[in-house]
């Protein structure tokens, strides 16, 4: 059985192929594309189908259009009420509307061959859910868990709660709009001065600079009910702070407002964490939709909520959805649907391939002995390292495929690091680190964390030993990095650990800003030309900085 999935409607479209039950590709537009994000995440902009991921996927797996079984999207236009009736006013529904019902024969368009009668609608929500509930790993044999799903809109929804039984989905709750947890966020991102649908992620770093002063004033106004859902009442940000322009300095206002709606966020989440497992009882539970990518949230329904494990899909927005909707089809036509095998879902080379890009190029590189080996010596010399490996990751977080690598151990890193990405300097930077070396330095969230959906608190002997990592609330976002999973990274940091006596090295994604994660040969090359790194690893080959030479008669 060949199911494609496809999201498409409202931002970050991808595709995503699952093959006799299995998940064989997946990969986001902007890879491709090269547009953040895929498409600007405006009321109108419903119009970008994932063509290049999705023909990529098919291609992965050798299959043509005509052979899939079916296509699912994860959008249904039949669930759609009017702008009037969800209390949004939203004018962009129309066009949304239209767009995903003609969406069988866009696609039919896109990929030749293609029968648009094999295209079939799930509910935004459902592909959400499934991309975490279908997804996630066994957990002491059992696949049964409970689902969170919760983002700023589907078709007439913001959140779902349910759970999986024999790979079956049972929905308990769902909050109708205009209440909206993600939407909310998103106001606020945008009072803020950020890019919604974009940005939220700068709200959640803004926070730790902040005290969360307003959390009474707000509490009425973002709140659970006793139903398994919630109420976001419009707020007027203006009473809190000032609203911000593009480029205005934040003051401590705006950060304790960004404190007191995260504080009240993840109170709210937690509520609705244990009301799920009181009508459950499951040990497990799943988290999708875009407020799962809130790791400071994640940390707290693990630590406050009765679940034993909580699962966050790696891919968690609305790219998550095409794998999602591709895993619930799936299952609908009989197949026994297998967990994702990780998050590195995307394109890949071989080491020819690498070579022959570089030598089009005709850049000088090397092969060393161990790339390794080369990487941590620049690491250790307190060099960055572009780090290309493997096939590139599902999903925003750059997860030892694509990543930006520097010394952990020298404050001044964090300034510098945000300096080549040219984002603002008060956004944290990850650390990569051994899983055995894990439990030593960072605690409170889960270990093995190997999705970096988590915050960790650094051990106080850690934290003078590892600035650049330990954000200024005194946590850190950790990745761990298994030797049976990630063998080539966790050598590379084994290297650098002993030329340092540190286990753990600083870890981006590979991008400069406003541009979306490197993807392929060129991508990396093009990168490493225009930001100031001193060495890129791609495949087993290192191209090195060349020193500026002086100019005679100067």
């Amino acid at each position: 059985m060949k199911v494609l999935g496809i999201n498409a409607i409202y931002h970050d479209p991808a595709a995503a192929l699952i093959v006799d039950g299995k998940v064989v590709a997946a990969a986001e537009e902007e890879r491709f594309s090269r547009r953040k994000h895929g498409k600007r995440p405006l009321p109108w902009s419903a119009w970008e189908l994932p063509e290049l991921s999705a023909a990529w996927c098919l291609a992965e797996a050798g299959i043509r259009p005509e052979e899939l079984d079916a296509v699912a999207y994860s959008f249904d236009p039949g669930l759609m009420t009017t702008p009037e009736d969800t209390g949004l006013f939203d004018d962009g529904d129309t066009m949304r509307k239209k767009y995903a019902e003609m969406a069988p024969d866009f696609l039919a368009h896109a990929l030749p061959g293609l029968d648009p009668a094999k295209v079939r609608f799930v509910k935004h929500h459902v592909a959400h859910a499934a991309s975490a509930g279908l997804a996630a790993p066994d957990h002491a044999g059992r696949r049964d868990n409970a689902v969170l799903v919760l983002d700023g809109r589907g078709e007439a929804h913001s959140h779902l709660a349910g759970r999986y039984v024999d790979g079956q989905l049972e929905i308990l709750a769902g909050q109708a709009l205009p209440h909206s947890l993600g939407l909310m966020y998103e106001e606020l991102t945008d009072h803020l001065g950020f890019l919604r649908s974009s940005d939220e992620f700068k709200v959640m770093a803004m926070a730790s600079y902040g005290k969360p002063r307003f959390t009474g004033a707000l509490s009425e106004l973002i709140r659970a009910t006793d139903d398994g859902g919630f109420r976001t009442e419009k707020i007027d940000f203006t009473e809190f702070a000032p609203r911000l322009g593009k480029g205005d300095q934040w003051t401590e206002a705006h950060a304790d407002l960004a404190a007191s709606i995260q504080t009240r966020l993840e109170e709210v989440l937690v509520d609705l964490a244990r009301w799920v497992h009181a009508q459950t009882g499951e040990k497990t539970l799943t988290l999708a939709g875009g407020t799962a990518l809130n790791c400071v949230a994640n940390t707290r329904i693990l630590a406050e909520s009765p679940f034993e494990q909580v699962w966050v899909q790696p891919a968690a927005g609305d790219a998550g959805t095409a794998l999602g909707a591709a895993l619930h089809v799936a299952r609908e036509l009989g197949e026994d649907t297998q967990p994702m095998p990780g998050a590195a879902l995307g394109r890949g080379w071989s080491d020819d391939e690498i070579e022959q890009v570089l030598q089009t190029a005709a850049i000088d590189y090397e092969r060393p002995d161990d790339v390794a080996e080369a990487v941590a010596e620049v690491l250790a010399d307190n060099g960055i390292v572009a780090w290309f490996q493997g096939r590139s990751e599902y999903g925003p977080r750059a997860l030892g495929h694509r990543s930006l690598l520097a010394h952990p151990g020298h404050e001044a890193n964090l300034e510098r690091m945000n300096n080549v990405k040219g984002r603002e300097q008060f956004r944290p930077v990850a650390p990569m680190v051994l899983l055995e070396k894990a439990p030593e330095i960072f605690s409170r969230g889960p270990i093995p964390s190997p999705y970096m959906l988590f915050v960790h608190d650094v051990a106080e002997e850690w934290r003078d030993r590892i600035p650049t990592v330990t954000h200024v609330d005194g946590t850190a976002r950790i990745q761990t990095i298994d030797p049976d999973r990630q063998p080539l990274v966790h050598r590379m940091i084994s290297a650098f650990e002993r030329r340092t006596g540190i286990p753990v090295v600083v870890n981006t994604s590979l991008n400069t800003a406003g541009r979306p994660m490197v993807d392929d040969p060129r991508d990396a090359l093009e990168c490493f030309g225009s930001a100031p790194v001193d060495l890129l690893a791609i495949g087993p080959f290192v191209v090195r900085r060349a020193k500026p030479t002086s100019r005679t008669g100067e």
